[in-house]
């Protein structure tokens, strides 16, 4: 199965927009989760959130965004928005340790990020 042949695949926008609307559901869907608590009626923002975001990281990757580079940001942006969202929304903490603890997990995608580029020109000078 070759990825990148598709239109999709070889307009690098539409792969950022794609993720970025499977990191929006997600969090959504999070956050409603912590209201549908309270208020049962959010469990339907839920498992639509749920659904779009996992239909839009599916496009993501079949548009040809590496899997680890995805779920990477897919997941480290979500958990930074949570979390920064949740300390608004729902006056949860958040503290400067939980702080480092999101720049840790963003570098760590970021080194995932920059190590799948690299290991993709190599393969790309060696074809």
């Amino acid at each position: 199965m070759t990825q990148g042949n598709s239109a999709a695949g070889r307009r690098p926008t539409g792969r950022w927009l794609y993720l970025t609307a499977a990191i929006g559901c997600e969090v959504a869907g999070s956050l409603a989760l912590k209201g549908a608590l309270d208020r049962r009626a959010l469990y339907a923002v839920v498992v639509v959130g749920y659904l779009g975001a996992f239909t839009f990281l599916a496009r993501t990757l079949k548009a040809g965004l590496p899997l680890g580079v995805a779920y990477g940001i897919w997941g480290a942006t979500g958990v930074a928005l949570t979390a920064g969202l949740s300390a608004l929304i729902f006056a949860e903490p958040l503290t400067p340790l939980m702080g480092a603890g999101i720049a840790v997990i963003i570098a760590g995608v970021l080194c995932v990020e920059l190590g799948s580029g690299r290991a993709r020109a190599r393969a790309a000078g060696a074809a």
